[in-house]
């Protein structure tokens, strides 16, 4: 378990550290987007990753691992949206510190959670394929889909947030295979 944490840890610094030179280029622009709208990013991210793993080429230069950045940081996101609610232009600021405070709060719990499952499931996704992750999230991402459609009215399912939170951790557990293999 060491190990995975250390890993963990790993892969969130690069993805926190394009996270925080994207908020200083771009600002909180991404403040506006509905919460269907951040899922229908993730949905590109994951779909393009199928896409690739199907062909075994890609023609735009960023390959597979910058997509699974890019699913991180918008999970990351999604759940600062589902706390802070959709901004209108007029009130999109929101200082960057305050930015990086909540990156880091989501972070710490997406972790917490993936060390209580870490536990119970004894690592198994080690011995998953990244292909596996891949229909795994956009699984995910359909279920989310699902319950925006049905205005969060789930009779017996976990939320929007648990499913963004597996979406992410499924992401860190393919950017650490990903990392073992280059």
């Amino acid at each position: 378990m060491d190990k995975t944490l250390l890993e963990f840890d790993q892969v969130i610094s690069n993805c926190k550290n394009i996270f925080i030179k994207k908020l200083h280029d771009y600002g909180v622009a991404w403040r506006i987007l509905r919460l269907s709208s951040i899922t229908d990013q993730i949905y590109i991210k994951a779909q393009r990753i199928r896409s690739i793993e199907e062909k075994g080429t890609h023609k735009v230069e960023e390959g597979i691992i910058p997509e699974f950045i890019g699913i991180i940081n918008y999970a990351i996101m999604a759940q600062m949206q589902l706390a802070l609610g959709t901004s209108s232009i007029e009130k999109i600021s929101l200082p960057e510190e305050d930015v990086i405070k909540l990156y880091d709060n989501y972070v710490l719990k997406g972790k917490d959670l993936l060390i209580n499952k870490n536990h119970d499931y004894d690592e198994a996704w080690r011995n998953m394929r990244v292909s596996s992750y891949t229909d795994i999230i956009l699984m995910k991402i359909l279920r989310i889909k699902q319950i925006e459609n049905i205005k969060g009215k789930t009779y017996i399912s976990e939320g929007l947030d648990a499913n963004y939170y597996d979406i992410f951790n499924y992401s860190v557990f393919a950017l650490i295979k990903l990392n073992e293999t280059n």
